[in-house]
């Protein structure tokens, strides 16, 4: 790993914190204005639907914990590849489960956001 690659891994796990204690101010400053973000579920979030699904309770995160991963470094992008273990309430419902992902960064006038997410369930 060279370069930005640990540290968009330690900014990663401290937006993936962010989500699970619902800090906003976080996840506005670490996430771009035009993210997309697929999860597991094929569901397709913006910055805007992400953040409000979380405000009105609809998606509530209560954990989220990475694991094994590995980043690649492109100069103003770094490309993070891992798994994750998620609790989340959806719409009333507990689930838990792990994905592995893929997720994207990119520096735009010298500060990094994350710009893409997407995320497959692993086998149960």
């Amino acid at each position: 790993m060279a370069g930005h690659g640990q540290m968009i891994i330690e900014l990663d796990r401290k937006r993936m914190q962010a989500m699970a204690k619902k800090d906003i101010a976080t996840l506005d400053e670490l996430i771009a204005e035009d993210l997309i973000y697929a999860h597991s579920t094929a569901r397709l979030d913006t910055k805007t639907s992400l953040i409000d699904n979380m405000l009105s309770g609809k998606t509530v995160y209560t954990s989220v914990e990475p694991s094994k991963v590995v980043a690649q470094d492109f100069g103003d992008t770094v490309v993070l590849t891992g798994e994750c273990q998620i609790k989340v309430n959806a719409n009333g419902t507990a689930n838990a489960f792990g994905v592995r992902f893929t997720d994207v960064y990119a520096r735009r006038n010298g500060k990094w956001q994350m710009v893409t997410w997407q995320s497959t369930k692993l086998p149960t």
